[in-house]
């Protein structure tokens, strides 16, 4: 099931929209979910889950690449697609890393073209993306950027790069770990998990990882960490 957002404050462009999506769907033998929003705000407060977001840029209130910006604090890995009359922003779509820009009136065949690029970023997303509903609301972000996971009483907490603060959830690590099966992450104690593409080192029982943190394998641990260590970076995780 692809669950499509599309932000468009105007009926007779969502309509146009919708259909291309149900067009491409039926071609492509995807199931698909459509959710409709007229305004940024309503995004904004509700945060609703998508695989892909089609966001027009002139909107009243909030506009589309202020909106977009808001998302990103929060959600690096959802493809975002602007689809808007505004030609001239379109270079500012990388600020938001933007997957692509549509510029209305969008043909079938122009939107068919880029759908694929769409899709494309959506499967890419699919096997890397994380979604935390931490106590500020819901996150979502690339696996790749989760550094490690710990323990904090009867919480865990998910330390991801570039956030200055960890994104705290009631949760057990044994839950975390089998969310994160088929992911480099390997358990280094009962208390941690560790991205192993961030170990930069591992000395006796301590391993670094990139943003600087040492974390600690106990001895219960140390040797099937260290044999899934090895293995990754020896390329055969």
């Amino acid at each position: 099931m692809l669950h499509v957002l599309m932000i468009e404050d105007t009926p007779a462009e969502a309509a146009t929209l919708r259909a291309h999506l149900e067009r491409y769907a039926a071609e492509q033998g995807i199931e698909l979910s459509v959710t409709w929003l007229t305004n940024a705000l309503d995004y904004l407060e509700d945060r609703p889950a998508a695989d892909l977001i089609f966001m027009d840029i002139d909107m009243p209130g909030i506009n589309g690449l202020e909106a977009a910006h808001q998302l990103r604090e929060q959600d690096s890995a959802t493809p975002l697609v602007f689809v808007t009359n505004l030609a001239q922003y379109a270079v500012r779509g990388y600020e938001v890393d933007a997957v692509d820009f549509m510029v209305k009136p969008v043909s079938y065949e122009s939107f068919r073209m880029r759908m694929a690029r769409a899709m494309r970023a959506v499967e890419r997303n699919a096997t890397r993306s994380l979604r935390v509903k931490a106590r500020d609301g819901l996150h979502i972000f690339a696996a790749s950027d989760l550094l490690y996971v710990e323990t904090q009483g009867h919480d865990v907490a998910y330390h991801v790069v570039g956030d200055a603060a960890p994104l705290v959830v009631r949760d057990s690590l044994r839950h975390v770990e089998g969310e994160l099966q088929g992911l480099p992450f390997v358990r280094l104690s009962s208390g941690a998990l560790a991205n192993m593409a961030h170990i930069r080192r591992v000395r006796g029982d301590e391993v670094a990882l990139s943003d600087g943190t040492t974390l600690f394998m106990s001895r219960a641990r140390k040797r099937d960490a260290q044999a899934a260590i090895a293995a990754f970076l020896g390329g055969g995780f």
